[in-house]
C-alpha cells in the first residue's frame, strides 16, 4: 500500500499549480472541504462548531449538484465532506458523493457514523477515495460521554465500520477506512482502547490529532499538557501493524499551538464551505464576527461566480497581506496549517520547489 501522509501535506505532487500561485495567477482550489449542513446529532465536548455560527441557509440538491458541477469545471480536484457539520445529517449525502464523483472529483467523508444509512455503503463506497469516522473513544460509556449521545450510538457505529471494512474486502475496493480521535488531555484514557478498536475492527488506520481553539480560547485547550502524553502516544503507534497504521499529528500535537508564519498563504489551494454555504477561507473565520472575511453563499450565487469575482480574491490578498497576523487573529492549528508552513518557506526562501522521489502517497489531492 502507497503512503498515507496523516501529518504532512501534499502540494510537492501539485508544483504546476504551485508554481502558478507564485507567478500571481488566480488558481482553483486543488481540495475543497465542506458540509452540507451545519446540523449534527451530536454533542461532542470539544466541538468547534459551536464557534462557526453564521446566517443558515439550507443546501438542496440542485445547489449541491452545482456547487459540485462549478468544481470539477474549474479544476478542483477533491471533495471532502467534512467541515462544520455532519453532512449524513442531509438527506442528499449519497447523491453529493456519487454526482461528484461522476464529474471526476476525488471524494471524501469524514461522518460521525451515527446516520449512515448501511443499506447504502456498497452504493458510496466504490465513489469514495476514503470514509473517515471521528471516534473519540473506544470503550462505550467513555465515547457516549465524550460525543454527547446514548451508549447504543457506539454500538450502531460500531457494526456500521464492521460493515464498511467486510464490504471494502469483499468487494475489493481501493477506499480508505479511517478512525480519528480528537484528543484532549482527559481523554488519555481513551488511546489505547481506541487503538486497540482500530485494529480489531480492521480499518487502515487510526490518527490522533490535536484539538483546535480559537485565539480566544474559548474551548480551554491546554496544549501544554500534550507533551506528558508522549510516551503513551508512542505506544499507541507501536501497536502498527502491516494491516493498520496507528499515527499522531506529532508536529501539531507538540507545537504548543503556535504558528511560525504570520501570513495565510493556504486557503487558494484548500478552500473551505461551511454548511450553511457560506464561503470564507477557512473555517476559523466562518463564525459571522469575521463577515470582513466572508466571501459569499453557494445557495445565492454558484461557486464558480464567485471565485472568479473580485471579492474572492480580494479576501485572498488580505490574509496574505500585512493586515492580517495569523499568529494572533484567527484560531489554532488549522486545516491549512502545513500547506501555510510550506508556502511560507517558499515565499521566505527557505525552501524551493522539487519534484519528490519515489511513488506519489495516497489521497494524492486531498493536500
Amino acid at each position: 500500500m502507497a503512503e498515507i501522509i496523516l501529518d504532512g501535506h501534499k502540494l510537492d505532487w501539485h508544483r504546476e499549480r504551485v508554481e502558478a500561485w507564485l507567478r500571481g495567477e488566480r488558481i482553483a482550489p486543488i481540495t475543497i472541504d465542506c458540509a452540507l449542513t451545519r446540523a449534527c446529532s451530536y454533542r461532542c465536548v470539544y466541538c468547534y462548531g459551536q464557534l462557526q455560527e453564521n446566517d443558515a441557509r439550507v443546501i438542496t440538491r440542485d445547489v449541491i449538484f452545482r456547487f459540485l458541477d462549478d468544481a470539477a469545471e474549474i479544476g478542483v480536484k477533491g471533495i471532502s465532506f467534512v467541515s462544520d457539520g455532519e453532512s449524513s445529517c442531509s438527506p442528499h449525502l449519497y447523491d453529493a458523493i456519487l454526482r461528484g464523483r461522476a464529474n471526476g472529483l476525488d471524494m471524501a467523508l469524514g461522518t460521525n457514523g451515527y446516520l449512515l444509512d448501511d443499506g447504502r455503503l456498497a452504493e458510496i463506497l466504490p465513489a469514495l477515495t476514503y470514509l473517515r469516522f471521528n471516534i473519540s473513544a473506544g470503550e462505550r460509556d467513555r465515547y457516549a460521554a465524550i460525543h454527547g449521545c446514548a451508549p447504543a450510538a457506539f454500538d450502531k457505529v460500531i457494526a456500521t465500520i464492521r460493515r464498511c471494512v467486510a464490504l471494502k474486502r469483499e468487494l475489493l475496493l481501493p477506499v480508505t477506512l479511517g478512525m480519528q480521535m480528537v484528543l484532549l488531555p482527559e481523554f488519555a484514557d481513551q488511546i489505547m482502547p481506541l487503538s486497540r478498536l482500530g485494529k480489531e475492527l480492521g480499518v487502515d488506520y487510526v490518527v490522533i490529532k490535536h484539538c483546535s481553539d480559537d485565539e480566544n480560547s474559548s474551548l480551554g485547550i491546554d496544549y501544554n499538557k500534550y507533551h506528558g502524553m508522549e510516551p503513551l502516544l508512542r505506544v499507541a503507534e507501536a501497536c502498527s501493524d502491516s494491516a493498520c497504521q496507528v499515527s499522531v499529528k506529532w508536529s501539531k500535537i507538540l507545537s504548543d499551538g503556535k504558528r511560525v508564519y504570520s501570513r495565510c498563504y493556504g486557503p487558494p489551494f484548500i478552500m473551505q464551505l461551511s454548511g450553511s454555504g457560506l464561503v470564507a477561507p477557512c473555517g476559523m473565520l466562518f463564525n459571522s464576527r469575521y463577515k470582513k472575511y466572508h466571501i459569499g453563499n453557494i445557495v445565492e450565487t454558484s461557486f464558480k461566480e464567485l471565485w472568479k469575482g473580485e471579492r474572492y480574491w480580494e479576501v485572498m490578498d488580505l490574509i496574505a497581506s500585512e493586515s492580517f497576523d495569523a499568529r494572533n487573529m484567527c484560531g489554532s492549528l488549522c486545516l491549512q496549517h502545513k500547506v501555510n508552513e510550506y508556502l511560507w518557506d517558499l515565499r521566505q526562501g527557505r525552501s524551493e520547489l522539487f519534484d519528490p522521489p519515489g511513488p506519489s502517497p495516497m489521497h494524492l489531492n486531498f493536500i
